[in-house]
């Protein structure tokens, strides 16, 4: 509890991740009441008040189809978040479980896994998800897949990293000597002690999630129309972007703060989560 607090305090002192972390929780918010918040049906068709620009029937205007632009930047912000999470999730299970039995078992396991990962790094990850959505139908699912399954090898390295160090440690020793096994010396002793920079890994690659997932939807090779996310309302806004100008602006700050504030929140715990830090803290 006091380790927490100690984090906490470190976390508040950098003024720039506090707001960060703000917006990060006011994004999730909107997310998870859309339904309640957007003041129309995102896929809804008005012919009537096609490409309107901002007025206060329409705050942030319509697109090609008369759609809200607001309404469908709130549900975007579902898609986005959807994927960033689930992807960077099934990015820590893959990462970790190969990081942390590459650290732990060392030798030739840790030799072919590491090239495992290095061959994996060899490859343009966009240029990989790319080949990949080309070849699966594209939908949200198999956008989140692949993003998860093509992103996991630097928090591979991290916990690998920690685990070699770790495992040297005297409570290693310890428990060892007591005749705890491998098993549970990985998942109860040695890996929670090697997860501080993986959450950071984990902050930052929620912000690659959605750059990547607005990139694909962006070249049409993400979610599909009429489904509402940042990056085919930036392709509206591309297509018209001589007579409506909204269409480009509002989706496009949209993806800058949210990726903005996640990297802001992935450096203040980068600070708070640094143990080099804590006795300064203490004094």
């Amino acid at each position: 509890m006091r380790l927490l607090k100690i984090i906490l305090r470190r976390f508040s002192k950098n003024k720039l991740s506090v707001i960060g972390g703000i917006t990060v929780l006011t994004l999730i918010t909107v997310s998870l009441f859309a339904p309640f918040i957007s003041p129309y049906d995102p896929t809804e068709i008005d012919v009537y008040n096609v490409l309107s620009p901002p007025c206060k029937a329409h705050l942030l205007g319509t697109d090609e189809l008369g759609r809200d632009l607001l309404s469908r930047i709130i549900w975007g912000s579902r898609v986005s978040l959807k994927v960033g999470f689930v992807a960077v999730g099934i990015a820590l299970i893959i990462g970790i479980t190969i990081g942390s039995i590459a650290g732990f078992y060392g030798g030739k396991m840790d030799a072919v896994l590491m090239r495992f990962v290095d061959i994996m790094l060899a490859f343009p990850t966009f240029f990989l998800i790319l080949a990949i959505i080309a070849i699966l139908e594209p939908n949200i699912f198999t956008i989140m897949a692949v993003i998860g399954i093509t992103s996991w090898m630097d928090v591979a390295r991290l916990v690998r990293a920690e685990f070699l160090t770790l495992k040297e440690r005297d409570f290693v020793d310890a428990a060892r000597a007591i005749g705890v096994s491998n098993r549970r010396l990985i998942f109860r002793h040695i890996l929670p002690n090697a997860l501080s920079p993986v959450f950071v890994a984990a902050t930052f690659g929620v912000a690659g999630a959605i750059l990547v997932e607005s990139g694909l939807s962006f070249l049409g090779l993400g979610v599909q129309p009429p489904d509402p996310s940042w990056g085919n309302i930036l392709t509206s806004g591309k297509d018209n972007i001589e007579v409506a100008w909204w269409l480009s602006l509002y989706p496009g700050f949209a993806i800058l703060i949210t990726v903005l504030s996640y990297n802001l929140v992935g450096e203040g715990l980068r600070d708070a989560l640094d143990p080099r830090l804590w006795g300064a803290e203490e004094d």
